[in-house]
């Protein structure tokens, strides 16, 4: 298990969790190493791309035969109705529509069912022919939006730690992504930090409910003071909301102690605010990448401006069975909330037993473990053990930050997201127990 890593940053195959890249992403004058640059994914020495914290994590679970608790995918595939349903439409376009493209808003039908859903749990009316759009994954929906909000020379507000993608798309429009940590334990979103962050450069918010990684549902009080500020500043929210579908039980099966509600159920948030949902979260199928952002007629239209010449559109049979799924789930999304409740139980138990602090995350697939108790290391050095030694692959929290400003921080003042670990639960029970059972048993002779 201690194979000498590649020495190119190009093998995809690297094992390594990360070089730590430093460079600030508007100080590169092309786009692609601002863009890599912004997801912590540019290699300044070698003038290269790296692939993704993801890529690089998994193909480190490969090269050492490690569990792969890193990459947030479910390790089982999404309801077999719906993949029935995906597959007819393929095969047979008399059931549903045909495999040419898809209009550009995306299906009438999906549409509608997203309309729909969002009035049925969350009482938000939306005219499905205006004010829903249809995406190649919640990726393509946030970059679009970013894009076309963003100006170049302005300031992109977010909470960190957070999806690497933000990075990327704000560096790649020219404007400059700036993080409100926040804090463990609890990790709950300082809204008076992210008032006080706001400048006469700030042209947008990056909101995230349930949130990526942390697991912190945010409250209705949260939400409505994120629109007073973007309201009185004259901002634009993004909310990423994929992991809506997936809010969890408490402990022991207790109810949920905060259910999701979208951003778009605050009042006065229609004219500042959209929302991005996920069928590939919410019914297991990430390789689908259907996604979709919904808000007023104007701001979707904006932001069709940039997302029509992005994909233009994508899988009309994908689409098609999304909205049979939407339609009626079938009890699939009470199931798999009490799936992943449990895989997060089971997890957050084994964690303790090898010394790590996990928090228990109230929804989505992972759980934040502390390892400032067992080792002196930094998580990026921690991560490169994890998996060489110890066979268990994970995410290092850092990447999920603004890399560059943390690096020329005073080290003295310290950094508690560089003691943070992301592991993921979305697995089978198997591999997490036996994951947890290669923690416990080595990672105390090697710390």
């Amino acid at each position: 298990m201690n194979a000498m890593l590649p020495k190119s940053p190009q093998d995809h195959m690297t094992p390594a969790p990360a070089a730590r890249p430093a460079a600030d992403p508007l100080s590169l004058p092309s786009p692609w190493a601002r863009s890599a640059a912004g997801a912590n994914t540019f290699d300044h020495d070698a003038d290269t791309v790296l692939p993704t914290i993801y890529e690089r994590t998994t193909a480190a679970a490969l090269a050492h035969e490690a569990v792969n608790l890193g990459q947030g995918f479910p390790d089982q595939e999404g309801p077999e109705w719906l993949r029935q349903a995906a597959a007819q439409a393929l095969t047979d376009p008399t059931s549903g529509p045909s495999n040419q493209y898809a209009p550009g808003l995306g299906l009438p039908v999906l549409r509608e069912a997203v309309a729909e859903d969002h009035l049925r749990r969350g009482g938000v009316s939306l005219d499905p022919s205006s004010e829903v759009m249809i995406t190649t994954g919640a990726t393509e929906a946030i970059a679009a939006s970013i894009l076309a909000f963003a100006s170049p020379g302005s300031q992109v507000l977010t909470f960190e730690p957070h999806y690497d993608s933000y990075g990327a798309m704000a560096a790649l429009a020219g404007a400059e992504l700036v993080g409100v940590p926040l804090r463990g334990p609890e990790f709950r979103p300082d809204m008076d930090a992210l008032e006080a962050a706001v400048t006469e450069q700030t042209s947008m918010l990056l909101l995230n409910t349930p949130h990526n990684p942390t697991g912190t549902v945010f409250t209705e009080q949260e939400l409505r003071r994120a629109v007073e500020i973007a309201r009185r500043h004259d901002l634009v929210i993004m909310c990423d909301e994929v992991y809506e579908q997936l809010v969890l039980t408490g402990p022991e099966g207790e109810a949920a102690p905060q259910p999701h509600r979208s951003v778009l159920s605050v009042p006065g948030a229609a004219e500042v605010a959209v929302a991005i949902g996920s069928a590939g979260k919410s019914f297991s199928v990430t390789g689908w990448k259907v996604g979709w952002l919904c808000g007023s007629a104007e701001l979707v239209n904006r932001i069709r401006g940039v997302k029509q010449f992005l994909t233009f559109s994508s899988g009309p049979a994908f689409q098609w069975a999304v909205a049979q799924g939407l339609q009626d789930d079938r009890g699939f999304f009470a199931e798999n909330a009490a799936s992943l409740s449990a895989a997060r139980d089971l997890l957050h138990s084994g964690l303790q037993s090898a010394g790590l602090r996990p928090n228990r995350a109230a929804s989505g697939y992972f759980l934040l473990a502390d390892i400032s108790e067992i080792t002196a290391l930094d998580d990026v050095a921690f991560c490169r053990l994890l998996a060489e030694e110890v066979g268990v692959a994970a995410i290092p929290v850092s990447s999920l930050t603004i890399r560059h400003r943390a690096e020329h921080r005073d080290p003295a003042e310290g950094d508690p997201l560089q003691k943070l670990v992301r592991f993921a639960f979305c697995k089978r029970l198997s591999t997490l127990e036996e994951g947890i059972d290669r923690m416990v048993s080595r990672l105390p002779a090697l710390l």
